[in-house]
Protein backbone atom coordinates (compact mmCIF):
# COMPACT_ATOMS: atom_id res chain seq x y z
CA UNK A 1 0.00 0.00 0.00
CA UNK A 2 2.72 2.62 1.05
CA UNK A 3 4.18 1.91 -2.70
CA UNK A 4 1.16 2.48 -4.33
CA UNK A 5 0.65 5.77 -2.23
CA UNK A 6 4.42 6.88 -2.97
CA UNK A 7 4.03 6.13 -6.57
CA UNK A 8 0.60 7.96 -6.66
CA UNK A 9 1.76 11.20 -4.62
CA UNK A 10 5.17 11.15 -5.38
CA UNK A 11 4.51 14.12 -8.22
CA UNK A 12 2.54 16.04 -6.55
CA UNK A 13 5.23 16.04 -3.23
CA UNK A 14 8.15 16.63 -5.21
CA UNK A 15 6.21 19.53 -7.06
CA UNK A 16 4.98 20.94 -3.58
CA UNK A 17 8.96 20.46 -2.52
CA UNK A 18 10.12 22.84 -5.46
CA UNK A 19 7.16 25.24 -4.85
CA UNK A 20 8.14 25.67 -1.14
CA UNK A 21 11.55 26.38 -2.14
CA UNK A 22 11.34 28.71 -4.60
CA UNK A 23 8.84 30.60 -1.89
CA UNK A 24 11.93 30.06 0.81
CA UNK A 25 13.95 31.61 -1.81
CA UNK A 26 11.64 34.02 -3.04
CA UNK A 27 10.98 35.74 0.79
CA UNK A 28 15.05 35.97 1.06
CA UNK A 29 14.85 37.67 -2.40
CA UNK A 30 12.28 40.40 -0.92
CA UNK A 31 14.21 40.76 2.40
CA UNK A 32 17.19 41.83 0.84
CA UNK A 33 15.14 43.87 -1.66
CA UNK A 34 13.44 45.90 1.23
CA UNK A 35 16.20 45.58 3.02
CA UNK A 36 17.99 47.70 -0.09
CA UNK A 37 15.27 49.99 -0.85
CA UNK A 38 15.09 51.24 2.52
CA UNK A 39 18.87 51.41 2.85
CA UNK A 40 18.90 53.59 -0.09
CA UNK A 41 15.71 55.58 0.90
CA UNK A 42 17.65 56.60 4.13
CA UNK A 43 20.86 57.25 2.72
CA UNK A 44 19.08 59.65 0.25
CA UNK A 45 17.65 61.42 3.09
CA UNK A 46 20.72 61.77 5.41
CA UNK A 47 20.04 65.29 5.08
CA UNK A 48 16.76 65.20 6.24
CA UNK A 49 17.71 63.14 9.44
CA UNK A 50 20.61 65.69 9.98
CA UNK A 51 18.11 68.68 10.32
CA UNK A 52 15.62 66.74 12.19
CA UNK A 53 18.36 65.47 14.67
CA UNK A 54 19.53 69.57 15.09
CA UNK A 55 16.20 70.45 15.47
CA UNK A 56 16.05 68.24 18.82
CA UNK A 57 14.73 65.06 17.45
CA UNK A 58 16.16 61.88 19.36
CA UNK A 59 16.88 58.57 18.25
CA UNK A 60 13.91 56.89 18.92
CA UNK A 61 12.23 59.26 16.91
CA UNK A 62 14.24 58.82 14.02
CA UNK A 63 14.10 55.00 14.15
CA UNK A 64 10.28 54.97 14.95
CA UNK A 65 10.19 57.30 11.18
CA UNK A 66 12.31 55.02 9.67
CA UNK A 67 10.42 51.67 10.62
CA UNK A 68 7.16 53.16 10.05
CA UNK A 69 8.41 54.19 6.54
CA UNK A 70 9.26 50.19 6.66
CA UNK A 71 6.34 48.97 7.94
CA UNK A 72 3.95 51.27 5.39
CA UNK A 73 5.49 50.15 2.21
CA UNK A 74 5.25 45.95 3.44
CA UNK A 75 2.11 46.80 4.45
CA UNK A 76 1.55 47.32 0.84
CA UNK A 77 3.53 44.52 -0.47
CA UNK A 78 1.71 42.25 1.36
CA UNK A 79 -1.78 43.40 0.25
CA UNK A 80 -1.12 42.76 -3.29
CA UNK A 81 0.76 39.42 -2.33
CA UNK A 82 -2.62 38.51 -0.94
CA UNK A 83 -4.67 40.16 -3.57
CA UNK A 84 -2.08 38.20 -6.09
CA UNK A 85 -2.40 34.90 -4.24
CA UNK A 86 -6.09 34.65 -4.21
CA UNK A 87 -5.85 35.49 -8.14
CA UNK A 88 -3.48 32.05 -8.25
CA UNK A 89 -5.10 29.75 -5.82
CA UNK A 90 -7.18 28.09 -8.93
CA UNK A 91 -4.12 27.10 -10.49
CA UNK A 92 -2.82 25.25 -7.60
CA UNK A 93 -6.41 23.73 -6.12
CA UNK A 94 -4.88 20.76 -8.11
CA UNK A 95 -2.05 20.20 -6.14
CA UNK A 96 -3.18 20.95 -2.80
CA UNK A 97 -4.01 17.76 -0.72
CA UNK A 98 -6.36 18.09 2.46
CA UNK A 99 -6.07 22.24 2.69
CA UNK A 100 -8.17 24.55 0.77
CA UNK A 101 -6.54 26.60 -1.87
CA UNK A 102 -7.83 30.33 0.21
CA UNK A 103 -6.90 28.89 4.04
CA UNK A 104 -7.17 31.95 6.01
CA UNK A 105 -4.82 30.54 8.52
CA UNK A 106 -1.55 30.50 5.65
CA UNK A 107 -2.70 33.72 4.44
CA UNK A 108 -2.82 35.57 7.84
CA UNK A 109 0.55 33.68 9.12
CA UNK A 110 2.38 34.47 5.95
CA UNK A 111 0.74 38.31 5.84
CA UNK A 112 2.06 38.66 10.08
CA UNK A 113 5.89 36.48 8.82
CA UNK A 114 6.47 38.70 5.83
CA UNK A 115 5.92 42.11 7.99
CA UNK A 116 7.49 40.50 10.76
CA UNK A 117 10.91 40.14 8.46
CA UNK A 118 10.25 43.05 6.94
CA UNK A 119 10.69 45.21 10.27
CA UNK A 120 13.81 42.92 11.13
CA UNK A 121 15.65 43.90 7.46
CA UNK A 122 14.80 47.61 7.97
CA UNK A 123 15.63 47.95 11.84
CA UNK A 124 19.80 48.10 10.43
CA UNK A 125 19.24 51.03 7.91
CA UNK A 126 17.03 52.92 10.35
CA UNK A 127 19.43 52.16 13.75
CA UNK A 128 21.95 53.89 11.15
CA UNK A 129 19.59 56.61 10.35
CA UNK A 130 19.39 56.89 13.98
CA UNK A 131 22.80 57.51 14.85
CA UNK A 132 23.45 60.01 12.44
CA UNK A 133 25.47 62.73 13.30
CA UNK A 134 23.98 66.19 12.83
CA UNK A 135 26.94 67.72 11.76
CA UNK A 136 28.04 65.30 9.48
CA UNK A 137 24.62 65.29 7.93
CA UNK A 138 24.73 68.58 6.89
CA UNK A 139 27.73 68.94 5.90
CA UNK A 140 27.96 65.93 3.28
CA UNK A 141 25.19 67.47 1.12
Amino acid sequence: MEAVLTRNFGQRRLAMLLLGSFAAVALLLAVGGLYGVIAYSVARRTQEVGIRRALGAQQADILRLVLRQALMLSLVGVAIGIAGAFALTRFLKALLFHVTATDPAVFAAMAVLFAVVALAASYIPARRAARIDPMVALRIG
